[in-house]
């Protein structure tokens, strides 16, 4: 049977290896001390759940938890001797799911990681039921058509939104320009394949975080376009 995987961050050797002694009994359990290994194992591992100190080296728990966030949607639950309102707020904002402060009884830590990996899943559930395709900060409903990024809707312009929906459809598969012009635009159409590339850089500027290194409309020189979830 697949046991969910939670991973553990947290520099202090004693709680981190109290916890994950806890968690093992039900969970597999990954840990590190810092952000940058949090960061590998996120990668690798896919966790199921995070639980994230906020004071480390290096890298803080908020800086980290934005980085997760832009390839997980995994709950993350912050752990800390903060307890200032406006460090719980500050942990909701990156994108945390729960702020618990230090000391924390490890019952009540158990019944909070139960709550957001039942919430998560079903969550995940209804996305699956209801055709919705997520990777990282983009969210389309294949249904309705709505794009949010961010959780925030995008407006898209329909040929923008017919070349997105074709690449969704089809993740990680190479579209040539004249693929998606004769797809979107038709073979008959009065025109010319830069067509595709205006709209494929339109695009990018609405639903990428950093336009010029998009993450999610990959250029694949000397191919095409795909929609990259690797």
């Amino acid at each position: 049977m697949n046991r969910e995987k939670i991973l553990i961050v947290e520099d202090d050797e004693d709680i981190r290896e109290l916890t994950a002694l806890y968690f093992r009994k039900e969970y597999q359990v990954f840990t590190a001390s810092n952000g940058h290994e949090a960061l590998d194992i996120v990668d690798s591992k896919k966790p199921n759940l995070i639980l994230l100190d906020v004071v480390l080296p290096g890298l803080e728990g908020y800086e980290i938890c934005e980085k997760i966030r832009l390839v997980s949607n995994a709950p993350v639950l912050f752990l800390s001797s903060k307890r200032a309102p406006a460090d719980k707020v500050r942990g909701l904002e990156v994108g945390g799911d729960d702020f618990i402060t230090k000391p924390f009884d490890l019952k009540e830590l158990d019944a909070r990681v139960k709550a957001n990996l039942r919430r998560w899943s079903i969550e995940e559930t209804e996305a699956q039921t209801k055709r919705i395709f997520t990777h990282e900060h983009l969210s389309i409903d294949l249904e309705s058509y709505d794009v949010f990024v961010d959780g925030k809707a995008v407006s898209l312009y329909t040929k923008e939104l017919q070349l997105l929906l074709m690449l969704a459809e089809n993740p990680n598969h190479v579209f040539s320009a004249e693929q998606l012009y004769d797809s979107i635009w038709g073979i008959d159409s009065i025109g010319d394949l830069k067509t595709v590339l205006v709209h494929i850089s339109n695009l990018r500027r609405k639903i990428e975080k950093d336009p010029a290194k998009p993450r999610i409309i990959k250029t694949v020189r000397g191919f095409g376009y795909k929609l990259n979830t690797k």
